[in-house]
């Protein structure tokens, strides 16, 4: 893997910038050389100097340019936590969206074959995956995984697949074709009765270790008053169902 693209900061101020790259800001104008490499410093024709920095899990979510909702880091650790994933994989994944979960996988240096239904989503998709410095590693196609799931079957198994789709459950049904044996299937929906279904599916075609997790995190505030947890904002992103391939 190489980095596409690296955060220059000053202060509370970031920008993801491209090497050769020239953007202009109230501080100056940035002028990135080709050569640049993280831990580097980047001097603006009015004299602020930002500082330069690799790319890491979180910058993609605040800065990859969004087609919708992208999966929030705290669901993607939980898919990472439950498959495994790792290098060496062969992930199939499916609603790319934004492609949080996908550059997530690849660099960790696993091997994706990601779907996107909507043609320019997925465009959107590939430039992402070239910022993040894993288009190598990261295989955005466009289409409905559905239309393919006959032609993936007569190739090598995946070792994991990880669904976002409303359709999940259907896929369900025909994995175990494409797993590996104990591969593993993560299947995120923001809705419940989706979530059920895919369960449900999950048991129905074999599958063991059939989990089903809900997603809350509260922020903690502290004060001299004392400490409790944000009454602000909704803890809640969505559902995960997880199973393990026979």
């Amino acid at each position: 893997m190489t980095d596409a693209a690296y955060l220059l900061v000053h202060a509370d101020r970031e920008y993801l910038l491209e090497p050769g790259e020239e953007f202009g800001t109230d501080l100056g104008v940035i002028e990135v050389p080709e050569d640049v490499s993280a831990g580097d410093k980047v001097e603006t024709h009015l004299g602020t100097v930002f500082e330069v920095r690799a790319l890491r899990g979180p910058d993609l979510f605040n800065h990859l340019e969004r087609t919708g909702a992208p999966m929030m880091p705290r669901d993607v650790g939980l898919v990472m936590g439950h498959t495994g994933a790792s290098g060496g994989d062969r992930i199939l994944d499916a609603g790319t969206g934004t492609g949080i979960l996908a550059a997530y996988l690849g660099r960790a240096g696993a091997d994706v074959t990601t779907y996107e239904i909507d043609p320019e989503f997925a465009d959107v998709a590939r430039e992402n995956m070239a910022t993040a410095g894993v288009s190598d590693r990261v295989d955005v196609r466009t289409g409905d995984l559905t239309d393919e799931l006959d032609a993936l079957v007569d190739g090598e198994p995946f070792d994991a697949l990880t669904l976002d789709t409303g359709d999940a459950p259907a896929v369900v049904e025909r994995v175990d074709d494409l797993l590996a044996p104990g591969g593993r299937l993560a299947v995120y929906s923001p809705f419940v009765e989706g979530t059920r279904e895919a369960a449900l599916a999950a048991r129905e075609a074999g599958f063991t270790e059939v989990e089903t997790l809900e997603t809350i995190q509260r922020e903690m505030d502290f004060s001299d008053r004392g400490s409790r947890p944000s009454t602000a904002g909704v803890g809640h992103t969505g559902y995960l169902v997880f199973a393990r391939a026979p």
